[in-house]
């Protein structure tokens, strides 16, 4: 039985603890994920183990702050897995920018979802805020999932240029990407007394057993 969980436009199978949304784009699969309909509804499933939002989720984050009507900016779209549940999410009153640096992932990040209207792709690099200005707005959320060793520069530097004042960003720090050498634990603190300068952390999870050394946090714009 699908019923609404305590995230907003987010469902769940308590039963068998799987997330779902409701499929904006009826018919089409971003990714090999399993539909499910009830009551004239379809649902996908949100795979936690493809998704880092989803792991959040299901460790007990109580509130991603991602709403319908709502202007997202995501920073290391890729393919689209994690990005076409965050467009059923902000639903048709919504809008996604979903950024991604390389041209052959864009490729399928435009295949798999087309026909979401709410999704403008945008080849980018996050780091160059000056440039996606051009092609921006400011946003309601800005969530970023970006696999680079200054990933937490390129999450406070677009926060200041695009996030609207009160807003939320959400950010799944890949800590083998920052620093090889040290373990993860270490590098957790260490973006946490970053992020702490600069915004109010919300919420902090770490991603095991879903996704090996990655933890998400969640901020609040001062």
């Amino acid at each position: 039985m699908i019923t609404k969980s305590k995230i907003f436009e987010v469902y769940e199978d308590k039963a068998s603890r799987k997330l779902y949304t409701l499929n904006l784009n009826p018919g089409k699969k971003v990714y090999d994920e399993i539909f499910a309909v009830q009551n004239n509804s379809e649902y996908r499933e949100w795979n936690p183990y493809k998704s880092k939002l989803a792991a959040a989720i299901l460790n007990n984050c109580t509130n991603i702050f991602l709403r319908k009507g709502h202007i997202v900016l995501y920073l290391g779209s890729a393919s689209g897995t994690t990005a076409s549940h965050v467009s059923d999410i902000a639903n048709k009153d919504g809008f996604v920018f979903a950024v991604e640096i390389s041209p052959r992932v864009m490729k399928d990040l435009i295949f798999n979802c087309n026909g979401r209207q709410n999704i403008g792709a945008i080849l980018a690099d996050a780091n160059n805020t000056k440039a996606l200005a051009e092609r921006m707005s400011i946003v309601d959320v800005i969530y970023q999932d970006i696999a680079q060793k200054n990933q937490v520069e390129i999450f406070l530097k677009n926060i200041n240029a695009f996030l609207k004042k009160d807003g939320y960003a959400i950010i799944a720090v890949k800590a083998r990407s920052i620093d090889v050498t040290k373990k993860p634990s270490v590098i957790f603190k260490e973006v946490r007394e970053k992020i702490e300068k600069e915004l109010t952390i919300v919420d902090y999870k770490n991603l095991e057993p879903y996704q090996k050394d990655h933890a998400m946090f969640i901020c609040k714009k001062k």
